[in-house]
């Protein structure tokens, strides 16, 4: 019943981050940081006749996403408007997609992105594999609550009316954010036994024990049983997607670069260098332009 998806083969359902350091993003905080003063400036590039890009990219790719909700407050007790319509009015097209992603919390973006993958006629599962399979329990828990105060309703209730089988059963068990901590070390033999009676030890499979423990173990413990993806390499290989071929699935870069930025960016470049011979900087470069490329290449970062 896998095959509607292929969750354990197409995707790695765990991409292990125990290497994810606080310092792997291509955004960051900006030192002496004020907020009313990035508002004020913010508001005279967006009443510019003609609009001023440069300074909107400048400013919302040189913050960190906790320092953007603080300008959106200042915007909004400056001039009593959502800095949000504001920035909407004034922009277009895809530039106006990623500085909007910007703007929302990552919980928000990440609800946003669900519940749109779950609209309307088909479901857009690649996109609830690379979420739901990517993010950590603390992660998993922000985006279930903005999920329920944004959208009235439960994340796993729309998964469970909007998909079915085993797939269903696996991303009902991510949603569950119950992943243990570190490396067990008295479940990995037994673990590793599990697995390979379930698969290879039998005539087909026994989704079940995949789904248990590749939705429950951490990314550490799951290395060790040699089942997890690296989550660099992961996202290297969606935006290597994204932009091969005719036409570049935007929804997908945009997303990845908007959602990565401040967490494992780096690591992304050094995957995608290594994997595909070209640096992602320089593919956004063959692959986008206008203010849609330059926004991408200041939160992909330099070159080097």
């Amino acid at each position: 019943n896998l095959s509607r998806s292929q969750v354990f083969t197409k995707y790695p359902i765990i991409c292990d981050d125990s290497q994810v350091l606080k310092s792997e993003g291509t955004v960051t905080a900006a030192p002496n940081f004020s907020p009313s003063g990035d508002a004020a400036v913010l508001d005279k590039a967006i009443k510019t006749k003609g609009v001023d890009e440069n300074t909107i990219i400048e400013i919302l790719v040189k913050r960190s996403n906790e320092q953007r909700q603080q300008i959106k407050e200042a915007y909004q007790q400056a001039s009593g408007k959502p800095l949000e319509s504001a920035l909407k009015n004034a922009l277009k097209g895809d530039l106006e997609d990623v500085v909007m992603g910007l703007l929302k919390t990552p919980a928000q973006y990440d609800a946003w992105h669900l519940k749109h993958a779950m609209k309307g006629l088909g479901t857009d599962e690649d996109t609830l594999i690379e979420i739901l399979a990517s993010r950590n329990n603390r992660q998993m828990t922000d985006i279930k609550k903005v999920y329920k105060d944004e959208y009235k309703k439960d994340l796993e209730e729309d998964i469970r009316s909007d998909t079915s089988g085993d797939f269903r059963t696996a991303l009902l068990a991510l949603c569950k954010a119950g992943r243990t901590e570190g490396v067990c070390e008295q479940l990995i033999d037994s673990d590793a036994r599990s697995l390979y009676e379930a698969g290879e030890g039998r005539k087909g499979k026994d989704c079940s024990v995949f789904i248990d423990i590749l939705t429950s173990r951490s990314g550490p413990h799951l290395r060790k049983v040699k089942c997890a993806g690296s989550r660099a390499a992961f996202f290297a290989e969606r935006l290597y997607l994204a932009m091969k071929g005719k036409g570049t699935r935007k929804n997908i870069l945009t997303r990845i670069m908007v959602s990565r930025s401040e967490i494992d960016m780096k690591r992304i470049k050094e995957e995608y260098k290594k994997n595909y011979g070209k640096t992602l900087y320089q593919e956004i470069l063959d692959d986008t332009k206008g203010d849609y490329e330059k926004i991408l290449l200041a939160l992909c970062g330099p070159e080097n």
